[in-house]
């Protein structure tokens, strides 16, 4: 079985778990589910915006544990102060090491920033689990949905005041999204081969309408990568692995991003 075939697979028994224990009513009654959310788009297309979407992301299933001494507030508090346009926060925790608790920390640390809750959306239960504790942004990944599926939890998520990231990894993928979207993400990660190659967002970019923004997602650790990317119409570049490999990633990402300053 495909490692991403496991991942939905462990991730329906999750919901199967979540719907025993809360409801889309209980969800709506949590306090931060009512805050007014923060947006990705206008922060990344703002004057000067590094276009950085920085990760806190603890272990993968390619990589194994890429840092597990590191606290959330205080990593996505420096890589706000460095710059950041916009936070992403794992919260699948089986194949990641993520949690909510990590997105609620997150969102307490930084109220003001854009924040995209990053997991494996396959139900609309989790479109509200996402605003409830503290999201603005939600990733809905095509590889793991049909075409309605896409569409259904879009429309949620798009009704509640969520923005919606779609990553895709090929020309298929892209012709699976139906409705409004807010932002594209080309994740330059072969899902079978784990094989990265930034030329794949370059070969999708002409694809993408211009309406939408679109994002750079995986193996981007030079800045040279960054302003070529950014000469084919990517506005964001969600970082991760980059930094939380390194024994400080707030310090990581301000020197990459003062980098990307120099050369663009």
């Amino acid at each position: 079985m495909a490692i991403l075939d496991k991942i939905i697979e462990t991730k329906r028994v999750e919901v199967k778990n979540l719907k025993k224990i809360t409801s889309i009513r209980e969800l709506c009654q949590i306090p931060m589910y009512s805050r007014r959310c923060n947006s990705l788009v206008k922060s990344l297309l703002s004057s000067n915006a590094s276009g950085i979407i920085a990760e806190f992301k603890q272990k993968s299933p390619s990589k194994g544990v890429i840092n597990e001494s590191g606290f959330v507030e205080e990593v996505t508090k420096g890589y706000v102060a460095a710059g950041a346009s916009g936070l992403s926060v794992l919260t699948d925790f089986e194949y990641f090491g993520g949690n909510m608790v990590n997105l609620v920390k997150a969102r307490e640390a930084n109220p003001g920033t854009p924040l995209l809750r990053k997991d494996f959306m396959v139900d609309p239960i989790q479109i509200y689990e996402a605003k409830a504790y503290g999201a603005d942004v939600i990733l809905l990944i095509a590889a793991c949905l049909e075409s309605n599926q896409l569409k259904e939890l879009a429309q949620t998520a798009k009704e509640i005041g969520l923005e919606v990231l779609v990553e895709v990894h090929n020309e298929q993928e892209l012709g699976k999204i139906e409705g409004k979207v807010d932002l594209i993400g080309v994740n330059n990660r072969n899902l079978k081969t784990f094989e990265v190659d930034i030329e794949t967002s370059i070969r999708l970019s002409t694809l993408i309408p211009e309406s939408v923004v679109k994002i750079s997602e995986s193996g981007l650790s030079e800045a040279k990568s960054i302003v070529h990317l950014r000469e084919n119409g990517f506005d964001g570049f969600l970082i991760g692995e980059t930094f939380m490999k390194t024994s400080n990633p707030a310090k990581a990402c301000n020197e990459f991003i003062s980098e990307v300053k120099k050369i663009y």
